[in-house]
């Protein structure tokens, strides 16, 4: 466990029986790969008004923050990151706000993306049968 891992909120988004992830832009942290929506934890933001931020930034909807899936922390060569996935509800359909590639997929082709290793423990319970 790191000292100072960074906070990091993620939505996991359910509609229809697809999922809705993110593409890492370029020039970022993990560049290419795919994501669930969300972002860092600012000082003093509770996970929930962190994750209803991120997802206005992101994707320009409002959301209901549900319960935490899976609390996991993951060090890479340059950070550690503490994951917090949790369940939303977006009200409108999401927009990729920052031009971002954007996709609803279902539980199987999670496994089929490449994701970042933070990830892999919330995919592994997502499509476990």
């Amino acid at each position: 466990m790191s000292a100072n891992p960074i906070v990091v909120l993620a939505g996991v988004i359910e509609r229809d029986g697809r999922i809705l992830v993110t593409r890492r832009l370029e020039h970022t942290h993990l560049s290419g790969l795919w994501e669930f929506p969300g972002g860092k934890c600012d000082a003093g933001e509770t996970h929930e008004a962190c994750l209803a931020r991120e997802l206005r930034e992101e994707l320009n909807v409002d959301a209901d923050i549900g319960a935490e899936i899976l609390s996991t922390e993951h060090t890479y060569p340059e950070k550690t990151v503490r994951l917090h996935f949790r369940w939303c509800a977006v009200q409108g359909e999401p927009e990729a706000m920052l031009g971002q590639e954007m996709r609803w997929i279902t539980r199987d082709e999670l496994r089929t993306l490449p994701f970042p290793e933070a990830d892999k423990r919330l995919i592994e319970l997502l499509t476990d049968r």
